[in-house]
């Protein structure tokens, strides 16, 4: 069935001439825009006093980030030298090539410096923003499925797909294992804790996407056949692997922060 999908997809979704909007663009275009309706909703629901515009102004900036960062972080830890050599082929989107380990990053600086600018809580935009990712992620994996693109191994299961560029064996489709993981389990999950009223302290949810991204995405690694640039690090360790565990330090490090400093949530700071 699943394979069925993916042969009758198309990666292009409108084309007007020689434009070619491509399904992976218009991933990027949703994820943003109902991320910043969830932020906004779940914001109003903890009498933060953010307005719309505040809320659009720090998606923007976390937008900037996420692909500068994302970008960055592919060729620096992804290139294995080939941009080096191409530095100008940096700037070929189109072409694909994004961290999600760059990409947080650099939502987080992105969005850190509108909220600073608009004298809004840090830590409390964090725990916003977290909350609406994981629907950017779950568009964007199943981008990744409909470019056939960052398969798995060979599979024999029912729900293998025989990618173009995967050579004619089953695959496992990862892009999908993924997109629900990270997208719709972790959404469930902090959208479920953000209900409570009050909210809870500073850090918590920020930390717990940090902890259930990394875990998601290290186990599927061992699905998911690394880039063909890169291969294997070391046994059956892989780059993606080896990114996504300081990420479960760093969430532990911060819920036991939140935990033991207990900050409410704020919607601006003082100057």
């Amino acid at each position: 069935m699943l394979n069925e999908l993916y042969q009758s997809l198309d990666p292009v979704a409108i084309s007007l001439g020689p434009i070619a909007i491509r399904w992976y663009a218009l991933a990027y275009l949703a994820g943003f825009v109902l991320a910043g309706v969830v932020v906004t909703r779940v914001a109003s629901h903890w009498e933060l006093g953010l307005t719309g515009y505040e809320v659009s102004n720090v998606i923007i900036g976390i937008a900037w980030g996420v692909i500068i960062g994302a970008r960055l972080f592919y060729c620096v830890f992804y290139g294995d030298g080939y941009y080096l050599a191409h530095p100008l082929e940096v700037f070929a989107l189109s072409e694909g090539g994004m961290s999600f380990h760059g990409g947080l990053f650099g939502a987080v600086v992105g969005g850190a410096l509108v909220c600073r600018a608009c004298r809004i809580s840090i830590p409390t935009m964090c725990d916003l923003g977290v909350i609406g990712a994981p629907i950017g992620l779950f568009f964007g994996r199943c981008a990744n499925f409909v470019n056939g693109e960052l398969w798995g191994k060979p599979t024999d299961l029912p729900w293998g797909v025989v990618f173009e560029t995967g050579g004619d064996v089953a695959r496992h489709p990862s892009q999908l294992y993924e997109a629900l993981l990270e997208g719709v389990v972790i959404f469930c999950v902090l959208f479920a804790m953000s209900r409570r009223r009050p909210a809870r302290s500073q850090g918590t949810f920020m930390g717990t996407f940090l902890v259930l991204y990394g875990v998601f995405r290290f186990l599927i690694e061992f699905v998911r056949v690394p880039d063909t640039q890169l291969g294997y690090l070391f046994g059956p360790v892989t780059m993606g692997q080896l990114l996504s565990l300081p990420l479960v330090v760093a969430g532990i490090a911060v819920l036991a922060w939140a935990r033991r400093t207990k900050r409410q949530q704020v919607g601006h700071v003082e100057a």
